[in-house]
């Protein structure tokens, strides 16, 4: 029993000196001196650095224990601490400098600026191709002379996918377009003319004069007419330079000819041209029959036998009021943009390296070292066959463009949540997909993206709107060069994306759709959040 007691007491004693403030100093004074001396030979051996995770110091007491905790807190402290530590060694840090480094010099390499390059020690010519970007001095030569009349030339080289992955008679419909739009002899006296300038109303977006000139296109076909579009307002900056300025084929290649251009051009300046017809404008036709006249009909009905791939509300719509005019507006909108020029490659060469640049810069990195390698001679199979592909983007990709805003007016607009919802839809049936280019124009719908952790976004870096701005307040605030070239690049990725969530009742969504539907995606499908407004 005395021996018992003994123990007991001697128990009692070491809890008490364990609780005692002078032991726990010690105790959190000799840890410290274990964490500190870890640190300090890690450091040594691996010669990297760590940094801490995010971790909040709000008050000392969340530091420090109170006098009365137990020496296990202290520890469960020190070793909640110790995992909060994320260490890099050297290896890992001399990669992310390099994914910088490169990234940086694709940067200054597409906006012409080398000095950066000058003061790494880096030349030009050893910068290694990036598989996001493209030569677009290169590639604007060879579309320029795809996009001529050749004596082999059958079908469209602009067309991508096979015919099931597109709109019914596609290919044939982008051929007769640019046989009518080319004809042999521009200065043939009975050949006829509709010249019209882009629509520049107030409240007319980018989708909206887009549309437009979709319906200038088929009374043209309709009255056999080669369209001569004018002056485009949203050219009309600095970006587009010299006979590039003010017109559409700052962008994309022009509708027809030169040769005819300058033909067209020259009789709207007769008064006799007018009066006999040879020569019409936008004031020649009614508001109706611009917006819903009537479709080219040399081509029969194709659009009574699309494929059903379009989800409204969970289910797929196979027949509407305007079956007609949304097959006509994809053939017509792939026609106007079938190719970009030099300025737009560019455009998407910058959006490109931002947004996906990290990535590509890694896969580059993973063949070796660059700055090692010997520049080699491009051979033949690089210059004639590799030289056509696409350039790289991190697949597969979702595009979701979520309008809001002042379109309340038009059609039923819907929160972030309702197109994520769709999202996750084609998540579950392609769990491989993960990425989003998001498309908004409203600051609010990329804030809310946060909330999504499972999905990654990527979007172009520009001021976006707050509150219930009209759309011509919003983009007046951006300038005309950026309120044209962000949509712009926007609607390309998506035209290039696997998916696409948007909203049908939206003229932009409604274009997008087209070129996805004229562009090898058809069988991608198409979720909306609802329907066109005229349906």
């Amino acid at each position: 029993m005395s021996m018992k007691s003994l123990e007991r007491v001697v128990s009692e004693r070491a809890l008490k000196l364990g609780n005692s403030f002078p032991c726990q100093i010690c105790v959190v004074g000799f840890l410290c001196g274990i964490c500190l001396t870890s640190l300090f030979l890690a450091a040594l051996t691996s010669l990297g650095t760590f940094e801490f995770a995010a971790f909040s110091f709000t008050s000392s007491s969340s530091v420090f224990p109170p006098c009365n905790s137990s020496t296990s807190h202290i520890i469960n402290m020190v070793a909640s601490i110790d995992r909060k530590l994320k260490w890099k060694n050297k290896v890992e840090i001399e990669e992310e400098d390099e994914v910088k480094l490169l990234v940086s010099a694709w940067d200054n390499l597409l906006l012409n600026e080398e000095d950066f390059l000058k003061k790494v020690g880096i030349n030009k010519s050893d910068v290694p191709n990036g598989p996001h970007l493209e030569n677009c001095e290169e590639k604007a030569r060879v579309r320029e002379r795809l996009d001529t009349r050749l004596a082999n030339w059958t079908l469209p080289p602009w067309i991508s996918g096979g015919d099931e992955e597109n709109y019914p008679l596609t290919r044939r419909v982008q051929r007769d377009i640019w046989i009518h739009q080319h004809p042999l002899d521009c200065g043939n006296k009975s050949l006829k003319f509709l010249v019209a300038d882009w629509e520049t109303l107030p409240g007319f977006g980018i989708g909206a004069q887009i549309a437009g000139m979709t319906g200038l296109l088929a009374i043209a076909i309709n009255e056999n007419r080669v369209l001569v579009a004018n002056y485009y307002n949203r050219a009309d900056h600095d970006g587009c330079k010299g006979s590039f300025r003010g017109n559409w084929s700052c962008y994309f290649l022009q509708e027809t000819s030169e040769e005819c251009r300058k033909r067209a051009f020259a009789i709207v300046k007769k008064r006799e041209a007018w009066e006999s017809g040879i020569v019409t404008g936008k004031q020649n036709y009614s508001t109706k029959e611009i917006w819903a006249g009537a479709i080219p009909k040399q081509w029969g009905k194709p659009w009574s036998y699309m494929k059903p791939t379009t989800e409204i509300n969970g289910s797929l719509i196979s027949n509407h009021r305007k079956m007609d005019r949304r097959w006509w507006r994809a053939q017509a909108v792939r026609y106007l943009m079938r190719y970009q020029t030099e300025y737009t490659c560019g455009l998407m060469n910058i959006a490109r390296n931002s947004a996906f640049g990290k990535e590509a810069a890694k896969i580059v990195l993973s063949a070796g070292d660059w700055r090692k390698k010997n520049k080699k001679m491009r051979t033949e199979i690089e210059e004639q066959v590799w030289s056509d592909h696409k350039p790289w983007l991190p697949r597969p990709m979702l595009s979701v463009h979520v309008r809001m805003g002042d379109k309340a007016c038009e059609m039923r607009v819907a929160a972030l949540e309702e197109y994520m919802h769709l999202a996750d839809r084609i998540r579950d049936r392609f769990p491989e997909l993960n990425r989003i280019w998001l498309s908004t124009e409203m600051k609010e719908v990329v804030d809310r993206s946060k909330d999504y952790a499972h999905w990654r976004f990527y979007y172009t870096e520009v001021a976006r709107q707050v509150g219930n701005k009209s759309m011509a307040e919003y983009e007046a605030s951006l300038g005309r060069e950026m309120s044209t070239n962000y949509p712009l690049v926007n609607f390309l990725m998506a035209s290039e994306a696997d998916f696409f969530v948007g909203a049908l009742g939206s003229t932009w969504c409604f274009l997008i759709d087209g070129m996805r539907n004229t562009g090898g995606k058809v069988m991608s499908g198409y979720l909306s959040v609802n329907k066109d407004r005229f349906w």
